[in-house]
């Protein structure tokens, strides 16, 4: 079993920034790839960023990319994900969740963006832009 827990969500103007955090627990030792997805209101689940085991890999939807940055500190909390967010919109206005890949094959840049790769979630941390 994994614990997984984000932070770091809030209300913010746009244009500002923001930084969500992601701590998984599981197996002592293990390392495990992770990924970001986001709902809107009034819309499904959408695939954000996600980084493989060993950071090695970074992988970002199409309608993220250049404003959202997805990072992993594995000599000091490995299993610790963050994702940078700037130039912030009211369209990123979302609950963020956090997903941990653990049981099964690697990230690739193919399944990244599928939501069955992913065996643990976690609760999600709310962001809201205004204008």
């Amino acid at each position: 079993q994994v614990q997984v827990e984000e932070s770091g969500g809030g209300s913010v103007q746009a244009g500002g920034s923001l930084i969500l955090s992601c701590a998984a627990s599981g197996r002592p030792g293990a390392t495990y790839g992770m990924g970001w997805f986001r709902q809107a209101p009034g819309k499904g689940r959408e695939f954000v960023a996600a980084i493989t085991w060993n950071g090695d890999n970074t992988y970002y939807a199409d309608s993220v990319k250049g404003r959202f940055t997805i990072s992993r500190d594995n000599a000091k909390n490995k299993n610790t994900v963050y994702l940078r967010i700037d130039s912030l919109t009211p369209e990123d206005t979302a609950v963020y969740s956090c997903a941990v890949a653990a049981h099964g094959p690697p990230i690739t840049s193919y399944s990244a963006s599928n939501p069955n790769l992913y065996d643990y979630w976690g609760q999600g941390t709310q962001v809201t832009v205004s204008s």
